[in-house]
């Protein structure tokens, strides 16, 4: 269905929130106030909706790919089965989002809060989790089972107590980098059966962290902490 941004701004004050489907393509939503709206099937390729509140909305099956995101507030939406490839998130507030089988192929979330946000059987190969200038990465207690994390950046990010049973992390980047000391906090998290094969490491904290079956196959552990985690084998690391 197409329609202009204008009309659903006016409809949103007379209190509608169904805008299942539509079409708005490039569209430009900047720093408004559209909580709890319905653009469920929606199609928003290549639109600009930096800084709009879309708290507790509904983007099931929305198609954002290319997308414009910049600190865009998510928190408690439901995006479930979106499409987010080569988008432009950072910064977003995703607290306890929903993007459970998600397509983040490539898309970027330097910056981004994923505060207990569930991530589980998502595609996010090659998806970008860095600091940003002025924020970490936060997927603190986030549930990222399943999810493909192949070929991600996920260089220091802060996974504390995240649950990554069964991910896919290979040849990912949680290594550190040359310029200052932030590494990826991984402590308490729980990579159970994950695939970590050519994976970097490298300086990493993995304190706590259940790598039960987890493949090390060419994992580079160079420098990390791992002090207490429970390794492939079952047993815990000195």
């Amino acid at each position: 269905m197409q329609i202009k941004v204008s009309q659903i701004r006016e409809k949103y004050k007379q209190g509608e929130r169904k805008f299942p489907e539509i079409q708005l393509l490039e569209a430009e939503i900047i720093k408004a106030d559209l909580r709890a709206i319905d653009f469920s099937g929606a199609d928003f390729r290549q639109a600009r909706l930096g800084l709009t509140n879309f708290s507790q909305g509904n983007f099931t099956r929305a198609d954002l790919s290319e997308a414009i995101l910049w600190g865009t507030d998510f928190s408690g939406a439901n995006l479930s089965q979106i499409k987010l490839r080569d988008a432009d998130l950072s910064n977003a507030n995703l607290i306890q989002t929903n993007l459970e089988q998600a397509n983040l192929i490539k898309a970027s979330f330097r910056g981004a809060n994923l505060t207990r946000a569930n991530l589980s059987f998502t595609v996010a190969i090659e998806a970008d989790f860095r600091i940003s200038s002025d924020h970490r990465t936060n997927l603190t207690k986030a549930i990222l089972t399943n999810a493909n994390l192949s070929y991600a950046y996920l260089s220091q990010a802060l996974l504390s107590g995240a649950n990554l049973d069964g991910a896919k992390l290979c040849r990912a980047h949680l290594g550190k980098r040359g310029y200052d000391d932030l590494v990826s906090d991984l402590t308490e998290a729980s990579l159970c059966g994950s695939d970590l094969s050519y994976a970097d490491f490298t300086g990493a904290i993995l304190v706590k962290a259940n790598l039960k079956d987890a493949d090390l196959t060419g994992t580079i552990l160079d420098e990390t902490n791992l002090q207490g985690a429970i390794m492939p084998d079952g047993t815990i690391h000195p």
